[in-house]
């Protein structure tokens, strides 16, 4: 009865344990695969279809316009009795296309306004950077005055020098 005593207490001893790791297996493997299709569903449907509301970079500034006007040569003043003379050829950088058909419209008197500040101008007051850093400001204001009476000043971001030279 020994032997029939140790064989019942084999079979009678449920194989609990390894059932119960088998369900917590799959249930697992079943959560993993749910999550994975989840989150394949949210990348192939519904992020394209929902607006994006993240806070994304601003759009960039349109590409500025160059205007470049014909190259100018002027007498300076001088106070030794030489002839000098200037050379410059400048390019306005614009914002919109609209500034530079109004400018290309008036172009006679603005050549005339920037031709008449360069002549009054001494070669040492273009010789140093800050002279020539003062120049381009003062180029900038005369562009930008109004040529037409009540109209709308052109806007000029910034007179650029293409070509300097002081002889």
């Amino acid at each position: 009865m020994a032997t029939t005593t140790a064989a019942q207490q084999q079979q009678a001893a449920p194989p609990a344990p390894s059932k119960m790791k088998r369900i917590i297996l799959i249930a697992i493997i079943a959560i993993i695969v749910a999550l994975g299709a989840a989150a394949g569903a949210y990348f192939f449907v519904l992020k394209d279809g929902l607006p994006h509301v993240s806070a994304s970079k601003p759009a960039p500034p349109p590409a500025p316009i160059y205007f470049a006007l014909e190259p100018m040569t002027v007498n300076l003043q001088s106070d030794d009795g030489n002839m000098h003379y200037l050379r410059v050829g400048l390019s306005l950088k614009l914002t919109d296309p609209k500034t530079q058909e109004q400018l290309t419209q008036h172009m006679p008197e603005i050549r005339s306004r920037i031709l008449l500040a360069l002549s009054n101008k001494k070669p040492d007051d273009l010789a140093t950077l800050d002279g020539k850093h003062a120049l381009a400001s003062e180029l900038k204001v005369l562009v930008e005055k109004p040529t037409d009476a009540g109209g709308a000043p052109p806007h000029v971001q910034d007179v650029l020098f293409t070509e300097f030279v002081v002889q």
